[in-house]
């Protein structure tokens, strides 16, 4: 057996059991004792401060520089009595991966003495390098300044790594000329339009609301593998997934990994992790085995959308710290192992009211449903009028392998609203859309209120081959995949649903200065959306050929691939879109249009590559060898007299294989010249499309063949990591 492989396995056979000491106390003992929470900071500040910080938050004004001063005055404090030396400003790049710089709280006074200091304008601003981090041409190589801006909204953390604690400050990074340079910056933007397109029509039904927060609580699902297994793929190192590989005998076709008991060493990880999630303040609940093979899941409660995204990202971190101290690896790519479920991060979103409602929770007075119904059909109406932008949300290479695949929802847009809620909207359709006469607009309440159950999760299936569903009290949006920051997705969602209550709200105003009864002008524009955009639902199977057929009756795009799902990213809609509520200017979606492309295009290349190094270094080397043995055995036999006619099995055999190995050469040689083409192109998109249309199909060529090799070369010969020992070795 091949030393990668057989050490590999060795590894995992001799792994003892890890042994940790653990302290069975309530969870809300603990609970963000890392985190400098609000209780904390008052505990620190004078009455007077505190009280002008409050105020300044709940106005959402800027942070004056005295104040700034205090509060990092209290953060030192609070950050030194537990033991931290160091701060940083905690940020999230446009390369998908968290970023920080580590300073010091100690530095020399002017005559030497030693001391810690930590002041407002640290907390506030910082300057780490940009040059390498992408920026999409908002900037030349040589211009290196970026910042990171202090995000007030979000509180700062002490991380402990290996024994020792830093301060993280949560940023927006933004480069030199303000750009926003990260996920966060446009994320915030996009929150602050919401809340103010919402409250203005939440004021419909409440007029004491004065803000509106938008709520996530993702899913995280993840493959966890053992690390010696991980470390003998190079294709799983570099790619986050196995280029190559053979489905064992048995995958996921019995069922029973999906909610079954989990295994120990698992379960130990999950305690681990979970404990240090809480320690850091996210309220992570929920822990069970998924569909697939070693894949797992775990969620945590609702948040405010900025603070979920942070502790998503946060999160992921952890996951991997965690793991590596359990000798395992997190996987966190869509679509790691073929044939099998891949992964998603369903992001169930909402919108919340400062007066305690949540604006997608029908109610029990006719009043109360009238206003969850105005903003339930406003969010369908945004996503039936921008479905491509949020396509373009979740593009990515990694989630292409994904979506549509049986297990995921597909590349097509639509809303899953259950049976009660479509004879709902039904009704209000089919009403009169002219002078409707007060009684008429009673009844028509009360009607809307009977078929609205007080316990909507009762009446409401879920529907998991949905991209976009409605569950109960939220909208849940499953397309989103497991390695994506839910930043993208949620801004994108946070916007059009702003732009819909906007356009919503103007007509209304205009048939009440009209001279129209309000709760008459509400349902008549209601109506209007409904009637435009009912093409978007769809309760049926998203799997199916027929739903694919009948979407494209209805006009609903169906963008299998990430370069040209992009393209609604610098569509002339999105442009003024983004531009007009102050979410990205036109500089900043071009930027991101091209960063995501060259994103796309390096994952390709980094695949081709790998593909390349497999091959040649260890796939054909160990089929050749396979082959020598077959000719050897045939020969041999020969020679001693066997006849031919009774040879054919080893023939066969060895027919099959040298086919099979002069195709994997034939196909790689074709793909190389064909991805020598792609960076001849001219322009990035040209680039990336040639390379989607016409090199990756031959990934799956190559991969045909050399799972078939994977058949037909005696196991011992076989260089990398099967399946079976991947996937089911606990």
């Amino acid at each position: 057996m091949p030393t990668s492989r057989s050490t590999a396995l060795q590894l995992f056979q001799s792994r003892p059991k890890m042994q940790r000491e653990r302290e069975n106390r309530k969870i809300s003992s603990y609970y963000a004792q890392n985190v400098f929470t609000t209780d904390k900071l008052k505990s620190y500040l004078s009455n007077e401060a505190f009280k002008v910080y409050s105020q300044t938050i709940a106005e959402g004004k800027k942070i004056s520089r005295e104040l700034a001063d205090q509060i990092a005055a209290a953060l030192k404090a609070w950050a030194m009595e537990n033991g931290t030396t160091h701060y940083t400003h905690w940020f999230q790049p446009l390369t998908g991966t968290t970023a920080e710089k580590h300073d010091s709280f100690f530095t020399l006074s002017g005559n030497g003495t030693p001391v810690e200091k930590f002041d407002g304008d640290a907390l506030v601003q910082q300057e780490p390098d940009a040059s390498s981090f992408p920026s999409g041409g908002l900037r030349a190589t040589f211009e290196a300044r970026g910042y990171t801006a202090w995000d007030p909204m979000s509180p700062a953390f002490i991380m402990d790594i290996a024994g020792s604690k830093t301060l993280c400050i949560p940023t927006v990074f933004i480069s030199y000329t303000g750009d926003a340079l990260d996920h966060k910056a446009p994320l915030i933007r996009s929150l602050e339009a919401l809340d103010k397109a919402a409250t203005g029509v939440a004021r419909y039904f409440d007029r004491f609301v004065n803000k509106v927060s938008a709520t996530l609580g993702w899913e995280q699902e993840y493959f966890l593998i053992d690390k010696a297994m991980y470390y003998a793929r190079p294709d799983l190192m570099a790619s986050g997934r196995t280029v190559f590989g053979r489905g064992p005998a048995k995958g996921q076709q019995l069922e029973d990994h999906y909610f079954g008991a989990i295994p120990e060493r698992v379960f130990a990880y999950m305690v681990d992790l979970e404990m240090e999630c809480h320690k850091l303040g996210i309220p992570v609940r929920t822990r069970h085995n998924e569909v697939a093979p070693s894949q797992f899941e775990l969620a945590p409660m609702f948040e405010e959308a900025n603070i979920a995204v942070d502790h998503n990202s946060l999160l992921m971190d952890l996951m991997d710290r965690v793991a590596r101290r359990h000798n395992l690896i997190v996987l966190f790519h869509e679509k790691p192992f073929a044939g099998i479920n891949g992964s998603g991060k369903h992001n169930n979103w909402s919108m919340g009211t400062d007066t305690g409602t949540n604006l997608l929770g029908p109610g029990k007075t006719p009043r109360n449903n009238l206003q969850f119904l105005t903003f339930f059909v406003n969010t369908i109406k945004a996503v039936h009028d921008h479905s491509d932008l949020l396509r373009a949300a979740i593009a990515a290479e990694s989630n292409d392998y994904r979506l549509g695949a049986n297990e995921a929802p597909p590349a097509i847009i639509s809303v899953f609203i259950g049976e009660y809620l479509t004879k709902v909207l039904e009704a209000i359709e089919s009403r009169v859309e002219n002078d409707l006469a007060e009684d008429a607009e009673n009844d028509l309440k009360l009607d809307i209120h009977k078929m609205i159950p007080d316990v909507m999760m009762d009446n409401t299936d879920r529907n998991r081959t949905s991209p976009f569903a409605f569950t109960g009290n939220k909208f849940e949006f499953r397309a989103v995949g497991s390695s994506a920051n839910c930043a993208d997705a949620m801004m994108v969602l946070n916007t059009i649903v702003a732009n819909q209550l906007n356009d919503f709200k103007s007509k209304v105003d205009k048939h009440i200065a009209d001279g129209e009864k309000k709760d008459s002008a509400i349902l008549k524009e209601l109506r209007a959306c409904i009637k435009s955009s009912k093409n978007i639902l769809f309760e049926g199977d998203n799997y199916s050929d027929a739903w694919a057929k009948e979407a494209a009756k209805r006009g609903l795009p169906n963008i299998k691939t990430t370069p040209q799902a992009l393209d609604a990213l610098v569509s002339k809609k999105a442009l003024s879109l983004f531009d007009s509520l102050n979410i990205m200017s036109k500089r900043e979606q071009e930027a991101r249009h091209e960063i995501y492309l060259e994103k796309y295009i390096k994952k390709v290349d980094i695949e081709a590559s790998l593909i390349n190094e497999l091959v040649f270094n260890q796939i054909l080397p160990a089929c050749l060898r396979a082959q020598t043995d077959l000719m050897t055995n045939i020969k041999t036999a020969i020679e001693a007299g066997v006849p031919k006619t009774q040879m054919k099995t080893q023939q066969q055999l060895l027919t099959t294989v040298s086919t099979h190995i002069s195709e994997v050469y034939s196909i790689l040689e074709k793909l190389n010249s064909e991805r020598e083409k792609a960076h001849q192109k001219k322009t990035t998109r040209e680039v990336a499309i040639y390379l989607c249309d016409k090199v990756k199909p031959l990934f799956l060529d190559i991969r045909s063949h050399v799972d078939d090799l994977e058949l037909y070369v005696e196991d011992k010969y076989w260089p990398l990591p099967k399946y079976r020992e991947i996937l089911f070795h606990r």
